[in-house]
């Protein structure tokens, strides 16, 4: 068995954990915060596919245009608890359907709003990616950020 490393993000909002958890699960929604996130890193923002079926063991998939290419992202629900948590697999090659990476978002209230962190659980061979997979995420809950003003 291969040794498991961290990604972690968080990012305080000011509204309802029930926005935050919903903007994950709301294929419009998706679709906008997921093509501002990636124009925020210097990408088009192109996204040719937004598919999400929220229900544990429901699937999703998330894909945009780089290059001419389609740069393809898919996993499983493992856990839907609203409005405090979502966990997923998460994909990006097919060699990596045997061992996926685990991706948790929990959201925790505060007075004025919640706090929401992100852990990507990922195969220690990517190590030397953790920190762009955790500016990758704090890109997409900045946006989601934006999105909910």
């Amino acid at each position: 068995m291969s040794s498991k490393i961290e990604a972690r993000v968080s990012h305080r909002f000011e509204v309802i954990p029930e926005q935050v958890y919903d903007t994950w699960l709301d294929p419009r929604q998706v679709r906008l915060w997921m093509a501002a996130a990636l124009k925020s890193s210097g990408l088009s923002g192109d996204i040719a596919r937004i598919e999400v079926d929220p229900r544990v063991g429901g699937k999703f998939f998330f894909s945009d245009m780089r290059g001419g290419m389609e740069a393809k992202h898919w996993g499983t629900y493992l856990e839907l608890d609203r409005p405090r948590k979502i966990a997923f697999t998460w994909i990006v090659d097919e060699s990596e359907e045997a061992n996926p990476s685990r991706v948790t978002l929990t959201i925790e209230p505060e007075s004025t709003g919640c706090v929401a962190t992100i852990v990507h659980e990922m195969d220690a061979v990517w190590a030397d990616y953790v920190a762009r997979t955790e500016m990758g995420w704090a890109r997409m809950l900045k946006q989601v950020g934006e999105l909910l003003g």
